[in-house]
């Protein structure tokens, strides 16, 4: 077994929340599903923005679900972006139950489906935040080419420590490698990156997301530190900094 689907990981790992999609306050949502597997799907929300501004893909942290993000997407309206918004197992709409191995697992087949979701190419940018940075690094690790450019809100640079912050005990951890590896993959991944993180943050300290900044070898990069915030807070406490650094990375070009 991997050490990530072991039950009492998954249980300290994942928050899930079910909700059923055709709901949303935004009017233009579209809501949908991925197949993983012959018996799985994910639910997704995509929000749509006219004209030929960029798209985010956006992995959310491990209490949230994708309908949390309706009145988050007019921000990124605001900035010119379309926002689409993936569950992981168990979350949502998304069937199955929720998996450590199953965040870079269940890459593939969301690579292989957003030709199906976005009807016009346009310029793709991934972002994870917290959990979500797991699944938001993997993709551009394995698929490049596909994204101008990545984001990485409150991440974590070694699932092993994260893990032990959460009260995994020492003794199933062990000295295993990191089954995750986000600082590894990361030191692979020549894109634009932008990461943010509350100077506050005691669940997942600063110090992760520094890491992660080093460890790319990008030379268009940039690091927003919100002061006075933790790891919940960041849009309540910097909401202005926080989509002008993204809008910034969006526009580079």
């Amino acid at each position: 077994m991997n050490l990530l689907d072991n039950p009492l990981i998954t249980s300290m790992m994942f928050y899930p929340r079910k909700d059923s999609p055709g709901g949303s306050s935004a009017p233009s949502a579209v809501d949908g599903t991925i197949p993983v597997e012959s018996d799985v799907v994910l639910g997704y929300r995509y929000f749509p923005h006219g004209g030929d501004g960029p798209t985010v893909l956006f992995f959310h942290g491990n209490g949230e679900i994708a309908s949390d993000y309706d009145g988050i997407a007019l921000e990124f309206h605001k900035i010119g972006a379309a926002l689409l918004v993936v569950d992981y197992r168990g979350y949502g709409w998304s069937t199955g139950q929720p998996r450590g191995s199953q965040l870079m697992d269940d890459v593939e087949p969301i690579h292989k489906a957003l030709p199906g979701i976005f009807k016009n190419e346009k310029p793709l940018y991934v972002m994870g935040r917290s959990l979500g940075s797991a699944s938001a690094i993997h993709y551009a690790h394995k698929h490049p080419e596909q994204f101008k450019g990545i984001i990485i809100e409150s991440g974590f640079a070694h699932s092993p420590k994260l893990l032990a912050t959460l009260g995994v005990p020492a003794s199933l951890l062990g000295n295993i490698p990191d089954p995750i590896g986000n600082v590894s993959k990361m030191q692979e991944i020549d894109l634009p990156l932008l990461v943010i993180h509350g100077e506050k943050d005691t669940l997942i300290p600063v110090r992760n997301e520094q890491e992660l900044f080093d460890a790319s070898p990008s030379a268009h990069k940039n690091f927003l530190q919100i002061p006075n915030a933790g790891h919940n807070d960041l849009l309540y406490i910097g909401l202005p900094d926080y989509f002008a650094a993204i809008a910034e990375l969006l526009n580079a070009d």
